[in-house]
């Protein structure tokens, strides 16, 4: 069995040593190295990087002290932006849905195959039609209908945040969620409120983005998962993939061709997520392999 580990993830401004004296820290208190991935921005003048060495036999025996220790020896001589996680610490995810299953049952479907050490405690949605999912999962189901006037916007997403920290949840999943996530949401969870959606954007919006791409005649469509932030799907983007489409699809297959590389690049998102392999930067995300 995997021991143990910790997971530092830092980005700062780059100059000379600093690689040597993160690993330094790391080796002096006895730690193993496993992993370690770094990148320098040589636009920005900036290094990201991640580490993750084992706890088994770590001289900073309290959890709490590594960070501490940490930013006293080594990231405030730097001006670090850092973070330290623990692989055997499961964050809590919730996802958010409407009316469409596909995402849904794809996150469902890898979490119960055991491929993410994460925990759901909860779904949210504002429609009641896929109670039944969440059901055949096991997972509790959460409604707040929105009126049609938007009336009730503020309450609704007071009580879903009660929700989320009653259940303790550390981030999100929009698994085509078709509501508005307010700024107040957004600054409780900043870059932990991830979004799929066609990559059309800003080309073909509204209801039916495919059946516009058809009548264009497009030769390829894709799908993007990003951070969502203020500027509406404008996030830091942390996975997109394409598929080639040709005179031969209707707008039906090219539905069919979008909802799996949906699916398939939000998974590839939470995966990363979940992982601890994502640094965000201003409005870019560096993802580590």
């Amino acid at each position: 069995m995997t021991s143990a580990r910790a997971i530092l993830l830092l980005h700062c401004p780059d100059r000379q040593g600093i690689i040597t004296d993160v690993t330094g820290f790391i080796t002096r208190n006895r730690g193993n190295i496993v992993y370690l991935d770094q990148y320098v921005d040589t636009m920005d003048k900036r290094l990201f990087m991640r580490v993750e060495w084992e706890l088994d036999g770590f001289a900073i025996e309290e959890r709490k002290q590594i960070f501490k220790a940490f930013q006293e020896q080594i990231g405030v001589g730097y001006d670090m932006d850092a973070n330290v996680f623990f692989s055997d610490e499961k964050p809590r995810m919730a996802i958010f849905v409407s009316k469409m299953s596909h995402c849904l049952y794809d996150l469902l479907a890898r979490y119960q195959a055991g491929e993410w050490d994460v925990e759901i405690p909860c779904i949210v949605s504002n429609h009641e039609d896929l109670r039944y999912v969440a059901d055949q999962f096991g997972i509790p189901f959460y409604v707040w209908s929105i009126a049609a006037d938007k009336s009730n916007v503020e309450q609704v997403e007071r009580e879903e945040m009660e929700l989320l920290q009653k259940e303790k949840v550390g981030f999100v999943v929009l698994a085509r969620y078709m509501q508005l996530i307010s700024d107040k949401m957004i600054a409780r969870y900043p870059h932990h409120i991830i979004n799929i959606h066609h990559s059309f954007l800003p080309a073909f919006k509204g209801a039916k983005p495919y059946h516009q791409a058809y009548e264009r005649g497009v030769k390829i469509i894709g799908a993007t998962s990003h951070y969502v932030t203020k500027d509406l799907d404008a996030g830091p983007i942390i996975e997109q993939d394409v598929v080639r489409i040709t005179h031969k699809d209707t707008p039906d297959s090219l539905v069919a061709k979008g909802r799996d590389l949906e699916k398939i690049v939000l998974s590839r998102a939470v995966t990363k997520h979940i992982e601890r392999k994502i640094l965000t930067y201003k409005n870019r995300t560096i993802v580590f392999g």
